[in-house]
């Protein structure tokens, strides 16, 4: 296995900081705000690395919460990482639309009861039929006109 120069591990780490979203994002976030739905990421990623990301791709004034794996210590797609959002917003988990583009991530939250739209950019097969989305979309404008 070929080595990576160790002195590269900060500079690939700081590019989370600098990460630009989807440019489909900040619409579809600003649509879903719009129709009065609460909105958040929820991401094995650690506070630290998520608030950069969040602040980079300029999307912070539309999210209602950041939530990470950290609170718990435990990874997706456990049950109890899903649960992060019930507790957060005081919810059921059919009250919630989760959406990924990583179908693993949709089949966890499909396990665990979240309504789920898996975005499909790349026209990947499926993988989890037995926890199907109910909606699979090629980019996030396409949630504005659903009805979540």
């Amino acid at each position: 296995m070929p080595s990576v120069d160790k002195g590269l591990r900060a500079t690939l780490l700081d590019a989370y900081f600098k990460l630009d979203a989807f440019p489909d994002a900040r619409a579809a976030l600003t649509a879903l705000k719009a129709r009065g739905l609460k909105t958040a990421i929820l991401s094995n990623g650690n506070p630290t690395m998520l608030s950069g990301a969040v602040a980079g791709a300029k999307i912070g004034a539309d999210l209602d919460a950041v939530l990470s794996v950290d609170a718990i210590r435990s990874y997706k797609p456990r049950q109890e990482v899903y649960a992060l959002v019930t507790t957060a917003f005081g919810v059921t988990p059919a009250e919630v639309a989760f959406v990924s583009s990583n179908r693993w991530d949709v089949m966890g939250a499909a396990s665990f009861g979240f309504r789920c739209v898996w975005v499909n950019r790349a026209g990947m097969p499926e993988e989890y039929p037995e926890f199907a989305p109910v909606q699979v979309v090629k980019d996030l404008s396409a949630l504005a006109a659903l009805q979540l």
